[in-house]
């Protein structure tokens, strides 16, 4: 078991999230390791040091200044840096070990890159920081580099919002899923009546956000998967949304849900952008995964959709199911080859709520997925596309990331806002969450509507006036 003891408290979370960058759960569970960490603050010098015993012993001292923007643009986050770049420092050195994305926590590796930029003044200058002072490889540094460069540049204007619908059903749920999402065989009673509430929901948010002067920028229907809803149901969504912009979005996931009528509905009310996600051209994976539809499936639903000139983007996950680098390999030139606006290449992420968690499984090592992000990477540039937006989540195999690819230009605001948190998001639905953006405070406040989906319902109007409290 890993002892971590620190003399401030407040410590104590951030600090396991770097022992957990060297170490999975099991390992924590069953290693005897004592970490010992103390930090002292004279005047502006802020010392950390850590000492290591048990499986191996190690001391380590770090001093840090802080400078004078450092006290006046919360002090403690600093504070919160330099304790965890102390205990990555001693577990690097002590292990002989370098990660990816070196002493990183976070999910948002280019934002903390923009914060670089602005204190120094200088892109070029940020990114040595991201691999001098925070010990991301140059690798991944530079694709930071080159998604702020795609994103290009971003308008921050706190009227201007991203209006998200979540759609929490899906035919089955995959092995792998943490999302606020349920399998069909299990509630589809609850679909119908699921639906009343959210387009009141919406209809509600939307007098909210007209009374407020907000101007909606992008639409965004995720989940989940949407397109389960028969073509007369996502006709009365689409119609109580009902905006026109340029950006709009339906998740379309499932091949297995795609239909020439729910196509005609999506065309019919202004949708632009739609997403067919394979995750794996394995017929084998697939059915590990519990996703029931094939491989052949994907290319007849993406076939179908060319005609309607739809912006197309397709998921793929490296790390399925004990895949080979050669499996991924294919499941990726095919995609390629099909041509879609965007592709997104996801790590496979264990999550506490997620079935592969719960039962166990096979994924792929974590060797060979870091080949597979690699691959896809070197691949994806070789074929004229650019990555635009990388987000990261808790147990990832190997530490890696998520990234979203585009070509021709056509980048997805939404998931730029939604993923640098630079934008308000108003949302409806079980498990939505909303967030408003104070661009002057550079602040997010969020609201999360219920994610249980008989509560949601029955408390709806709860949920609508908590929203427009947050929006006010």
């Amino acid at each position: 078991m890993i002892s971590l003891v620190t003399n401030d408290e407040k410590l104590y979370d951030e600090l396991l999230l770097i022992v957990k960058l060297f170490y999975d759960e099991s390992s924590i569970q069953s290693l005897n390791l004592e970490i010992d960490h103390n930090c002292s603050i004279n005047d502006d010098i802020i010392t950390n040091s850590v000492k290591i015993s048990g499986l191996f012993d190690n001391k380590h001292t770090r001093t840090d200044k802080l400078l004078e923007f450092m006290q006046k643009d919360k002090k403690y986050k600093y504070l919160k840096r330099f304790a965890k770049l102390t205990l990555y420092e001693t577990l690097s050195l002590s292990l002989n070990k370098t990660l990816p994305w070196g002493a990183l926590t976070g999910i948002r590796p280019a934002k903390l890159l923009s914060e670089l930029q602005a204190e120094e003044g200088s892109l070029i200058k940020a990114t040595n920081r991201l691999i001098n002072e925070f010990y991301v490889s140059k690798d991944k540094a530079n694709i930071a580099k080159q998604i702020i460069l795609n994103q290009g540049g971003i308008t921050k204007n706190d009227k201007l919002v991203d209006f998200y619908v979540h759609i929490p059903f899906c035919p089955t749920r995959c092995n792998y899923c943490s999302f606020i999402s349920n399998g069909l065989d299990m509630c589809n009673h609850l679909l119908e009546p699921y639906l009343d509430a959210l387009i009141y929901d919406i209809i509600k948010t939307k007098e909210m956000l007209s009374k407020n002067n907000y101007l909606v920028k992008t639409v965004y229907i995720g989940g989940g998967t949407p397109t389960v809803l028969s073509p007369e149901q996502l006709d009365r969504l689409l119609s109580a949304i009902g905006y026109k912009v340029s950006e709009f979005t339906v998740e379309s996931g499932r091949p297995d849900t795609i239909t020439k009528e729910k196509l005609d509905v999506m065309k019919k009310h202004g949708v632009s952008r739609i997403c067919i996600n394979p995750q794996t051209f394995s017929n084998r994976t697939l059915k590990n995964i519990v996703r029931n539809h094939t491989a052949e499936q994907v290319i007849d639903a993406y076939k179908l959709a060319l005609p309607y000139n739809f912006d197309i983007n397709m998921d793929l996950i490296a790390g399925l199911d004990g895949e080979s680098l050669a499996t991924f390999k294919k499941s990726l030139n095919t995609t390629i080859e099909m041509h879609p606006t965007n592709i997104t290449v996801h790590t496979l992420s264990i999550k506490r709520a997620s079935r592969l968690h719960e039962f166990g499984g096979e994924i792929s090592s974590v060797e060979d997925t870091a080949k597979m992000v690699n691959y896809a990477t070197k691949k994806l540039y070789e074929n004229g596309y650019k990555p635009y937006y990388l987000y990261r989540q808790k147990n990832m195999v190997g530490n890696l990331e998520n990234i979203g690819y585009f070509r021709d230009g056509k980048v997805n605001v939404f998931n730029i806002d939604s993923m640098e948190d630079i934008a308000s998001i108003v949302a409806c639905g079980a498990g939505a969450v909303s967030k408003r953006y104070y661009s002057s405070l550079d602040r997010i406040e969020r609201f999360g509507e219920l994610k249980n989906i008989k509560e949601y319902c029955s408390r709806i109007d709860e949920m609508i006036e908590k929203k427009t409290d947050l929006f006010s």
